[in-house]
C-alpha cells in the first residue's frame, strides 16, 4: 500500500508485507507518530481467533492441558484452547477444542468473555465459552500436539493464578470471568455455586 491513510491518530504512508505463514501475518508500516514524528509499525495479524474453554463438572472439577510452549520455552499448563478460524462459528471451534483436547462434550455452553490478547503489535482475538452438563469420550490431538491431560478440581486452578503459577491469559481469563459473573449472579445458580465455593479462600 503507498496512498497515505488514517489509523486513528496515526497516518500511515505505506505498508509492506514482511512474512506470511498459515497461522501469521506480519506487516510493516510507515507511519507519522501522532506528534507528526516519523515511524515505523509493526504489526502481526492472526488468520485464527484465540479460543479457550473452562469446562466445569457438577463436583467443581475442570481440565487442565499441560504441553511446552515454544514462543516463551516453557511447560505450561492452561485450561481447554486452541484456534479457529474467523469464518467459522467460535461455539463450534470451542467445542471441538474441547473434544480433541479432552474427550468431553457438554450440553450447557454460556460465553464468558472476548478480549484483545495483546493490542499493542497483535490483531489477535480470544473468545472463551464455560462449559457444563459435561460428558466424556475419547479425546483426539492434533498430530502436532504433544498433550498431558488432568482432572482437576477447580479450587486449585482457581489458587494457581492467583498465585501466578498459571500465567496463559486464555485460563487466567476464564476463571476470573467465571467468578467475577458467578458473584454478579449472571450465571446459572447451581453452576455459581459450585464457582464460588471453588474460589473461596
Amino acid at each position: 500500500m503507498s496512498e497515505e491513510t488514517k489509523n486513528g491518530p496515526w497516518v500511515v504512508r505505506s505498508s509492506r508485507l514482511t512474512f506470511e505463514n498459515p497461522w501469521i501475518r506480519v506487516t510493516d508500516h510507515d507511519v507519522l507518530h501522532p506528534d507528526g514524528s516519523d515511524g515505523e509499525y509493526g504489526v502481526v495479524s492472526f488468520k485464527n481467533i484465540a479460543i479457550g474453554v473452562l469446562p466445569i463438572t457438577e463436583r467443581g472439577e475442570t481440565w487442565l492441558v499441560g504441553q511446552h510452549r515454544f514462543p516463551s520455552e516453557k511447560y505450561s499448563w492452561e485450561l481447554p484452547e486452541g484456534g479457529g478460524l474467523v469464518d467459522d462459528s467460535p461455539l463450534e471451534s470451542a467445542k471441538r477444542e474441547l473434544r480433541e483436547e479432552t474427550g468431553v462434550s457438554a450440553e450447557n455452553w454460556i460465553e464468558l468473555t472476548r478480549f484483545d490478547v495483546s493490542n499493542s503489535v497483535t490483531d489477535e482475538r480470544a473468545i472463551c465459552f464455560l462449559a457444563y452438563g459435561l460428558h466424556h469420550g475419547q479425546s483426539a490431538p492434533e498430530p502436532s500436539e504433544l498433550l498431558d491431560v488432568k482432572k482437576v478440581p477447580l479450587k486449585d486452578v482457581y489458587h494457581n493464578v492467583m498465585t501466578g503459577e498459571i500465567s496463559d491469559s486464555l485460563t487466567i481469563m476464564m476463571v476470573l470471568m467465571a467468578s467475577a459473573k458467578a458473584l454478579r449472579g449472571e450465571l446459572p445458580a447451581p453452576i455459581s455455586s459450585i464457582i464460588i465455593e471453588a474460589t473461596k479462600a
